[in-house]
């Protein structure tokens, strides 16, 4: 009987279109609440989709120091949100919260 290999799950394999890695950030926003580097993680694994190098040279910054904020362990700054969200192509969108009745 042959044996079984497993690889790790990565999320960004199953990224393929624009509309999949917006749709992969708004969940992943819902599901964050207030933990922001879950949000930077997600943007990293959409950068990884769309290609970290290309990603490098659209916003003028490092591959390494985008690795390293994106990858849930960082601590990007806001500024450094909007260049990755802008050159992905995404756009961040505000709207009214549900109010809980406490």
């Amino acid at each position: 009987m042959g044996s079984v290999k497993l690889k790790k799950w990565d999320s960004a394999e199953h990224l393929k279109t624009d509309e999949d890695m917006a749709l992969y950030l708004e969940a992943c926003i819902e599901e964050a609440g207030d933990d922001a580097a879950f949000i930077a993680k997600a943007l990293g694994t959409i950068a990884r989709a769309k290609g970290m190098a290309q990603l490098a040279r659209d916003t003028g910054l490092g591959r390494e120091s985008l690795y390293k904020a994106l990858s849930g362990e960082g601590n990007p700054s806001f500024a450094t949100i909007l260049k990755v969200t802008r050159a992905l192509g995404l756009q961040l969108h505000a709207h009214v919260a549900s109010t809980h009745a406490g």
